[in-house]
């Protein structure tokens, strides 16, 4: 097999362990939520919960209504993170340390990629909001 078919193929087969590694991690995110806060994220009923656990955002994507508002809640032991909308519309969140949160409120519909400022280019701390009218 030719090297230039060789490399989508291999790409085809890495992605359900990359989906499995995240699902894995996501789990991981839940369930150190409810360790510290005492009840699972989709308990939280004034906001849709994104956690931020080891350079990553759980869910990486999430599809809301317009209107509703988002929390990210950092969920790490140790670790820093922040939220910052790519278009600019918002200034980036102060650094949210562990059990730490802050609110969005998205109004306008259309896809917001958003991403953890000081982990975005090394770590891909990279996420995006989907808001349907």
């Amino acid at each position: 097999m030719k090297a230039h078919r060789l490399i989508p193929a291999l790409l085809l087969l890495a992605a359900p362990a990359l989906a499995d590694e995240t699902a894995e991690l996501c789990a991981e995110a839940e369930e150190r939520y409810v360790d510290l806060f005492g009840q699972p994220s989709s308990a939280v009923e004034d906001a849709e919960v994104v956690l931020m656990y080891r350079y990553n955002f759980c869910p990486v994507e999430l599809t809301v209504k317009a209107g509703t508002t988002v929390r990210w809640v950092n969920v790490d032991k140790r670790t820093s993170h922040s939220v910052l909308l790519k278009d600019g519309s918002e200034p980036e969140s102060d650094r949210l340390f562990p059990e730490e949160t802050v609110d969005l409120t998205f109004l306008a519909p259309g896809p917001q990629d958003y991403l953890c400022g000081p982990h975005w280019e090394t770590q891909n701390m990279i996420g995006m909001i989907t808001v349907e009218p």
